[in-house]
């Protein structure tokens, strides 16, 4: 049997999900258990989700095995924002599913150094309360990109109404709370804004540009 023909004998062995042992395999096959060993390795190689090792047998894991995918830097952002909403979910199950699903991606992303110029614009980590604040999430990734100031009402944590003319710079999360950061032109300092917090965020028709003491870098 030409090795081609064999691995796809050893998947459809496999797909049963039964443990299936090297030398069962071999026997059937009618080559060596150090051809079945690596076999294995190939298949795994490949990609394909075969759990075991040799002297413990084998199995077809249960996952799904998908395509090569290409994804816009749009399209990855609306994954990771649904990932997020997801990881906020009352089953524990879907949690935890969620945070092994962006382990995946975050080891299947190439790893690249952010130009300067666009650290400032987003840094999304989907392990926050996103569900709050997902109402204002297109508004402020949408200021951050285009440079746009905001006018924002929001609730301090002695619930008071406050507004704020602000410079969007960043928007992320730490543990389970979105954080925007930003300049604020009422207060002249940098600020960090839960998103949860935020009532309104009001884009105005004022675009800024960066100014020394006022960039993210600039942040000590």
């Amino acid at each position: 049997m030409a090795r081609t023909d064999r691995l796809v004998t050893l998947i459809n062995l496999l797909r049963d999900g039964a443990l299936h042992r090297a030398q069962d395999l071999a026997s059937g096959l009618g080559v060596s258990v150090r051809t079945v060993y690596r076999d294995m390795d190939r298949l795994l190689a490949a990609g394909v989700p075969i759990q075991g090792t040799p002297g413990t047998g084998y199995r077809m894991a249960d996952t799904i095995a998908l395509p090569p995918l290409h994804l816009s830097p749009a399209e990855l952002d609306v994954l990771q924002l649904g990932i997020a909403i997801v990881s906020e979910a009352a089953d524990p199950a879907l949690s935890a599913a969620a945070q092994t699903l962006t382990q995946k991606i975050d080891m299947a992303l190439p790893a690249e150094t952010v130009a300067e110029a666009d650290a400032w614009k987003t840094a999304l980590t989907p392990l926050a309360n996103a569900a709050r604040g997902l109402s204002h999430m297109v508004s402020l990734r949408s200021a951050i990109a285009g440079r746009q100031k905001l006018r924002l009402s929001y609730r301090d944590t002695a619930e008071q109404t406050r507004q704020d003319t602000i410079r969007p710079l960043k928007l992320e999360s730490w543990g389970r709370v979105w954080l925007l950061t930003a300049w604020s032109e009422t207060g002249s300092a940098f600020r960090d804004f839960r998103v949860d917090l935020i009532e309104t965020a009001t884009p105005l028709p004022e675009l800024f540009a960066d100014e020394p003491g006022k960039r993210l870098s600039d942040r000590v």
